[in-house]
């Protein structure tokens, strides 16, 4: 990049770019979340989740000034479009018909993680822009089809519009710790004071239900969740991908590197019944930003709104419990609106290396947009708050 002389560099793993560098770039960013980590990015290629065999092959661009890290970002050549969440099969498709390939496309975002935040990394904003000229040059010397950024958060967005790419919009559902008159709840029934009194019967019924069932819950934390139920985690895990009919995203190895790398960001619910364990849910959280997030889920028994309780109910309460600001529930869900989880905006951006197509998308990308528009003001209108005093 010569306007400011940085030298850019791609790496073919994780590995090759230093952890400490690569962690200081996030922490300065305005939205860092936990799987945007070194060690959680190295866990994935190391544990052979995301890697070239897999259909990831990692191609991380970086900028430097002398030994300085400037700019870095996780990138894949991707031959799929699985573990994305945000979902572009209809563009692969168009391509084929017109004897085109879309893949090889790049992407940049966290495999298998769809969680909101930063994903280019930069000393300032100067570094930024020049990272995103230098993600679109790399794409077109590999004569790729397509580069993508996913979830990103607002400055990767601007940085993104900047440089030419579209923006793309889809909905997730966060969680607020704040009562209608911004004060953060003090327990589970000052959370259900601030909702509808049509939602609030409805989730008391829903933990009746479970707790009629004779189930009980317990938590741990970080470094106390002990290797036994790390084990029974995946055991739930698994299943629960199996019964769907396909093999799980994560393998064991890659829950043990984060139990060994990153434990302080994992929170772990079990539940049991006549002292047996019949289900979990694990979620990631951020002390720094007080952010807790829906991960993964799973049981080996079934109990009528075990999955409510388990993923929803019980991970507000210990957020209320513990000063945490936020949950967010992951990908897609309107379900989780009765859960008072409401709906947020993300943004990814596009660039697409065939002009027409670049127009066609385009097109698609304002119907779409306009489609959104109307989506949200649609749940807006189904809010399950009572109305600030």
């Amino acid at each position: 990049m010569s306007e400011i002389n940085y030298v850019t560099r791609v790496f073919s793993s994780p590995l090759d770019v230093p952890s400490a560098a690569w962690n200081a770039l996030l922490a300065r960013e305005a939205d860092p979340s936990p799987f945007m980590r070194h060690e959680y990015l190295t866990a994935l290629h190391q544990s052979g989740s995301a890697c070239a065999h897999a259909g990831w092959q990692a191609q991380f661009v970086t900028l430097w000034r002398g030994t300085e890290l400037h700019a870095a970002c996780p990138m894949y050549l991707k031959n799929h479009s699985y573990g994305e969440y945000v979902f572009d099969w209809a563009w692969a498709n168009a391509y084929a018909q017109h004897g085109l390939d879309y893949y090889p496309k790049a992407l940049v975002a966290v495999p298998f993680t769809p969680v909101p935040g930063a994903r280019l990394l930069a000393k300032d904003e100067a570094a930024r822009a020049a990272l995103v000229k230098a993600l679109i040059a790399h794409a077109r010397e590999e004569d790729l089809s397509s580069l993508h950024l996913l979830f990103a958060q607002t400055p990767d967005v601007s940085a993104a519009r900047s440089a030419g790419m579209m923006l793309r919009h889809t909905v997730q559902f966060h969680w607020t710790n704040a009562d209608p008159a911004g004060q953060a709840f003090t327990d589970f029934d000052h959370f259900l004071a601030s909702l509808q009194q049509e939602k609030r019967k409805k989730i008391r019924q829903e933990r009746r239900k479970v707790a009629d069932a004779g189930v009980t819950f317990r938590w741990s934390r970080g470094g106390d969740i002990a290797a036994a139920d790390w084990d029974f985690f995946y055991r739930c895990y698994e299943r629960t991908y199996l019964e769907h009919g396909n093999a799980p995203y994560l393998n064991r190895d890659f829950f043990h590197r984060m139990a060994q790398t990153m434990p302080q960001h994992w929170l772990l619910f079990i539940a049991e019944r006549n002292g047996q364990p019949i289900a979990c849910s694990l979620i990631g959280i951020d002390e720094a930003s007080r952010v807790a997030y829906g991960r993964y889920w799973g049981a080996l028994e079934r109990v009528d709104c075990l999955h409510f309780e388990a993923c929803y109910y019980q991970p507000l309460a210990w957020c209320m419990a513990h000063g945490f600001a936020r949950f967010e529930g992951g990908a897609q869900g309107e379900h989780k609106m009765a859960r008072a989880l409401l709906p947020v905006r993300t943004t990814s951006a596009h660039w697409l290396a065939h002009p027409s197509f670049a127009e066609a998308v385009e097109r698609f990308l304002e119907r779409e947009g306009q489609g959104i528009g109307e989506y949200m003001d649609h749940l807006a209108q189904r809010n399950p708050l009572k109305a600030a005093p």
